[in-house]
């Protein structure tokens, strides 16, 4: 019997376990790290995808450059029949092919191959600015989450200095109102957190969008603000990495380019083209002679060259637009280099003033504040100051504290936004 029924157990073991094991294990959503956000973007960002889709227009261009032009076939027939003479008629049967002189076909297929390497630097500038947008909405997403994050711990502390205010109330030690003042302080920070949480949803909507993610979809985020090198390269080496990397830049060479290959091409316009043609007759005519009626028939092969007299129109007008074109294009270059070496100036001047504020904070500011914060609430308890001092010191501390977080977000966008303006890894790697 005891036998019968171990077995049984056994038996009952043995089937729970296999449909546990038969239940599917739901892994829980990776966090998701700021290398990963920016890949996302630049892989399903919707404007990013489409603006690749059209790389085959330019594709298809540059076929279409390369393209000979079709012969031409040619039939003409003539009849007498109108003109009383029916048994004369004419039949002609030919081809023709117009020759592209001037190299035309190799200079229009190398304005098409430049206009393809326009828009491949002009898509690698954008995929840098989607990725410094990214970047910047991924520290936004960081700071309001630290803010939540300070606005819980104001609530904690102010439910702390409540309790103790209700002790001292209950002991005789204070008047009713300090404990109405730790009330109101306590429902403001606790008003703070809801608009704070308002926020962290704007932005993690906002970095959701730009990485194209579902609506259903929210990852935490595993980042934090890294306390990352001062490049040790100046403003003045950066300019030249910028200069040799930026996609901005390279897609305006490249415009140069193509309106060097536009002017060749006009030039060419200028001389006419040559039109060759084969075609084969054929002569059927009759006459009478002393009364006899004869007929004749007659095959003839014939050559034809034709070609435009230059006279009117030699291209002038296309020459005269493709030079302005070059000169514009060499003035927009001109403008955008010393566009970019202002801008790269900036962002390094702006991560140094940063780089200063975060270390100002970090070795004067923060752990002092903490210590004056832990004395005056050990003071308040034992009653040697007042409320009053107890809730100054906690704004004061959580003002300075929001202010450190606001630093480091500032430092982590100036280091983005710099090392975006170099389109290189500002700490020596390659981008």
């Amino acid at each position: 019997m005891a036998t019968t029924a171990f077995r049984g157990a056994r038996l009952a073991v043995a089937v729970a376990l296999s449909l546990l094991a038969a239940v599917p294990v739901f892994a829980e959503p990776q966090p998701v790290s700021l290398q990963q956000a920016v890949a996302a973007a630049l892989n399903s960002n919707p404007e990013l995808v489409s603006l690749r889709k059209e790389a085959g227009v330019l594709d298809a261009a540059a076929v279409r450059a390369g393209v000979i032009p079709n012969p031409t076939l040619e039939l003409e027939a003539a009849s007498g029949a109108l003109t009383g003479s029916s048994d004369d008629n004419n039949l002609s049967l030919g081809i023709s092919q117009e020759f592209l002189l001037g190299d035309k076909r190799n200079k229009r297929r190398a304005v098409a191959e430049r206009d393809q390497a326009v828009f491949r630097w002009l898509l690698a500038d954008r995929e840098r600015l989607l990725a410094e947008q990214v970047q910047g909405a991924y520290c936004d997403v960081l700071l309001a989450q630290e803010r939540v994050g300070l606005a819980r711990r104001a609530i904690e502390l102010n439910r702390q200095l409540l309790q103790v205010a209700e002790d001292r109330l209950a002991a005789g030690d204070i008047p009713e109102l300090e404990m109405y003042l730790v009330k109101v302080e306590l429902t403001r920070s606790e008003g703070s957190l809801i608009e704070l949480q308002r926020g962290l949803l704007d932005s993690r909507a906002k970095l959701f969008t730009l990485m194209a993610l579902a609506p259903g979809e929210s990852p935490a985020l595993s980042g934090a603000f890294e306390a990352k090198d001062v490049p040790a390269k100046g403003a003045a080496d950066l300019k030249q990495v910028a200069l040799q990397n930026r996609p901005d830049l390279k897609a305006l060479q490249a415009t140069l380019g193509k309106s060097d290959a536009e002017v060749a091409l006009a030039d060419a316009e200028g001389i006419p083209n040559l039109t060759a043609g084969v075609a084969v007759s054929r002569d059927a005519s009759s006459m009478e002679i002393g009364g006899v009626e004869g007929k004749e028939t007659a095959y003839t092969i014939g050559l034809k060259l034709s070609m435009p007299i230059p006279v009117f129109d030699s291209n002038k007008a296309g020459q005269q637009e493709a030079r302005a074109k070059r000169s514009s294009a060499e003035v927009r270059f001109q403008g955008a280099v010393a566009n970019v070496e202002r801008e790269v100036e900036t962002a390094h001047a702006s991560l140094v003033n940063a780089e200063k504020v975060r270390a100002l904070y970090r070795s004067n500011i923060l752990g002092q504040l903490d210590e004056n914060l832990k004395l005056t609430q050990e003071a308040y308890r034992l009653g040697e100051v007042g409320i009053v001092a107890v809730i100054e010191e906690q704004k004061k501390y959580f003002e300075v504290s929001d202010n450190y977080l606001a630093a480091l977000h500032a430092r982590e966008v100036a280091f983005n936004r710099l090392q975006s303006a170099v389109a290189a890894d500002i700490n020596g790697g390659a981008q």
